[in-house]
């Protein structure tokens, strides 16, 4: 090893998202080898854990020359970057490499966690929780009050998903997330009986395992039509119901709620006629629920065939 060896500076990133101190094992055999370990942030979440592990950390904040000549030798210098980046340094490093005049040493990026699946849900909360605190709409916010909008967000993720817009799809769907999380952080508040996003995550976690035991148990299932008797019957046991309209909501479409109403006396094989008598209500329930029984789902081919009388009300407009 000699003088004119340039060496290597490591910037060393974790997530935030990410417990300090879980860092791949790249990073520690770096952080165990280098020749010096910087941090410019007495505050850093990994400077106790980088302590503990026997890793000697420099509080500084080397100037891009300063760091360059610290690495002389073939020194290797791992930088603990802030939070928001050590922006100033980054650049400093940029214009002396695109100056020719400076022997550089190796720069790396090495991220030492990652972010798992989901982890931007937890952006989402963090995001929540201070709106929630610091908007003066948002705080005011109740359960009762936000039911409609989870209603209109509901339609349009079903228009954008019927349309076979991609982005609009992506859009919508973060709308019916924001509804969730926005509920259940109202829910914190409760005085009485509080919950929180965790609790509703939990719950529904717990519950696609106990209604998929051919997923996470013994049960065998080839079809979907034998996924749905073994989703029904564990769901039968659980709620323990009197009736097969127990849990329908009676506020949701008309035409929908028909065709559920045929779909739950069917698949019970209740033998029970239409009601019969006067009016365009008995038609379009004998409608529904001819339409269940063939597959389809009359709400959405309605849905579908407003959509055509809309075009052709435009395109007569247009003429």
């Amino acid at each position: 090893m000699t003088l004119e060896e340039p060496g290597r500076v490591v910037l060393l990133t974790a997530s935030h998202r990410v417990a300090p101190g879980l860092l791949s094992w790249p990073a520690w055999q770096t952080l165990r080898a280098a020749d010096r370990v910087l941090c410019a942030d007495p505050g850093h979440p990994q400077l106790p854990y980088l302590r503990e592990a026997g890793v000697e950390v420099e509080l500084a904040e080397p100037e891009a020359r300063e760091l360059v000549e610290a690495c002389a030798g073939g020194r290797t210098v791992v930088v603990l970057p802030s939070g928001e980046g050590d922006r100033r340094l980054t650049d400093g490093l940029a214009r002396l490499a695109g100056s020719g005049r400076v022997a550089m040493p190796d720069l790396e990026l090495l991220p030492g966690s990652y972010d798992l699946p989901g982890a931007r849900l937890l952006d989402l909360v963090q995001v929540m929780d201070r709106i929630r605190r610091a908007c003066p709409w948002s705080s005011q916010q109740t359960h009762k009050g936000l039911a409609k909008y989870a209603l209109e967000e509901a339609y349009e993720l079903v228009e954008a998903v019927e349309e076979g817009d991609r982005d609009e799809l992506r859009e919508e769907l973060g709308d019916v997330l924001l509804q969730v999380v926005f509920h259940a952080r109202i829910a914190e508040e409760d005085p009485e009986e509080p919950f929180s996003v965790d609790d509703v995550a939990g719950t529904i976690v717990e519950k696609l395992i106990h209604r998929h035991p051919h997923v996470f148990g013994d049960e065998r299932a080839e079809t979907p039509e034998e996924v749905k008797e073994h989703w029904l019957r564990q769901k039968a046991a659980e709620k323990q119901r009197d009736s097969v309209t127990e849990g329908i909501p009676l506020g949701q479409p008309a035409l929908a709620l028909a065709a559920k109403l045929a779909s739950r006396a069917r698949i019970a094989s209740l033998d029970v006629p239409l009601p019969s008598g006067e009016g365009i209500g008995y038609r379009l329930l004998a409608l529904a629920a001819a339409a269940e029984a063939d597959g389809t789902d009359p709400e959405a081919a309605l849905r579908a065939a407003a959509r055509a009388y809309r075009d052709a009300i435009r395109t007569a407009e247009g003429a």
